[in-house]
């Protein structure tokens, strides 16, 4: 990577630092100030609600705005969002503004996403794009190793309000990084999508698009059954392993430092290695329906733990699959509407996933449970596999250069 686009990647790096820092203390600070789950678990919901439910929204937004503007809005809020809600908080007290925080923070930090989403495919030229996904995502995940660990180091020796500035400081740091980025390159990204004169025609025009270019569907399709196998596994990691395996809260933690660890090495693989898209997105599907049914298949935590690292490892694998698949068949200029579309689509099963796993798992058994949902994403991926019609060419499409 050439020392011009470091900061860049700097940049994307403290910003999910900041991130993780807010999606672990929030939580954790509604309850240890309610003393109620039930708090906590509003909290999560207003964060996660909130940022699912924006994508289309933020994807319009990057058709329409800069995305470079949209980016830098988006750090300098969260940042001035930390800063108000602490105050708010020290002045009157309340849970409110605890929620807002992560209701605020997942909004704005889906519009970062998006904005970024539009804007990598035209920054780092002469790069292959594949690369440049694989960068982001190494970045990406350091920040969601690092962001939980920093926090629980800190709070241990600050109160959770100095936690809380201390995000809104990484958050100005980082929009300080992207700034120095910024000039280093010659770039002049605007809104690229046609001026439409409803908020209605945006998401008729996404919709059309993924019913009328061919390998959409199909992709969104594949993405849902991933995240089903993702979404049971994030929702019983914690039961399955520390529960069913009798394992100690420190294992549990060594499990996820060994899937973030395999997900760099894996990305690593996928920047550096000649693999054709078609060839990474089949492999790497095919390993989470593996990692999956090890997961489900209830022997002993190694066998666990083999089936979990494919789980978390090859998801990022899939998603760089996902991600290219995206830039070379949707048109530039309804880019930001139709991939905030998609992944409003994509993200549907995860909490699904959380649903079956809440009503179904004590009847059915965990076990059994996740053994049948890795059989219906692989159901998924045979499907899309064998339509021979005129819409199976996108596939090829992946391949060319």
């Amino acid at each position: 990577m050439q020392a011009r686009g470091q900061s860049f990647f700097v940049s994307l790096f403290l910003t999910r630092f900041a991130d993780q820092i807010l999606l672990f203390i929030v939580p954790l600070v509604v309850f240890k100030v309610s003393g109620s789950v039930t708090w906590s678990g509003i909290a999560f919901f207003c964060e996660t609600l909130p940022r699912y439910l924006s994508f289309p929204v933020c994807g319009v937004l990057c058709d329409r705005i800069s995305p470079i503007r949209l980016i830098h809005f988006s750090q300098i809020f969260r940042s001035v969002l930390c800063l108000v809600c602490v105050a708010g908080y020290a002045a009157v007290g309340g849970l409110s503004w605890l929620i807002a925080i992560s209701a605020g923070s997942g909004m704005l930090t889906t519009q970062g996403f998006m904005a970024r989403e539009v804007m990598l495919p035209h920054v780092f030229h002469g790069l292959e794009y594949k690369k440049v996904l694989s960068y982001t995502q190494i970045a990406d995940q350091l920040g969601t190793v690092v962001g939980p660990i920093a926090a629980a180091a800190l709070l241990d020796v600050w109160v959770w309000e100095y936690v809380v500035i201390a995000a809104g400081v990484l958050f100005l740091i980082s929009d300080m990084a992207f700034a120095n980025w910024k000039e280093s390159v010659d770039l002049e990204l605007d809104a690229v999508g046609p001026k439409h004169t409803s908020w209605l025609s945006p998401y008729l025009v996404a919709f059309r698009h993924i019913l009328s270019i061919g390998g959409l569907l199909e992709l969104i399709l594949l993405a849902a059954g991933v995240n089903l196998v993702i979404g049971v596994t994030l929702a019983t990691s914690a039961a399955v392993f520390t529960g069913i395996y009798s394992q100690s809260a420190s294992h549990y933690a060594a499990l996820q430092v060994a899937g973030a660890v395999a997900t760099v090495i894996v990305l690593m693989i996928v920047a550096h290695a000649n693999m054709s898209p078609r060839l990474s997105g089949t492999f790497s599907y095919a390993l989470i329906v593996v990692g999956g049914l090890l997961t489900g298949w209830i022997t002993g935590p190694i066998i666990y733990t083999c089936g979990f690292v494919l789980v978390i490892g090859f998801d990022k694998m899939f998603s760089v699959f996902i991600r290219g698949a995206r830039q070379k068949l949707i048109p530039r200029e309804d880019f930001g509407k139709t991939v905030g579309l998609i992944v409003l689509l994509n993200n549907v099963t995860q909490p699904l996933a959380g649903l079956l796993v809440t009503y179904f798992a004590k009847s059915f058994g965990t076990g059994n449970l996740i053994v049948t949902l890795c059989a219906s994403m692989a159901v998924i991926g045979l499907c899309v596999a064998a339509m021979r019609s005129k819409r199976s060419a996108w596939i090829t499409r992946l391949d060319e250069h």
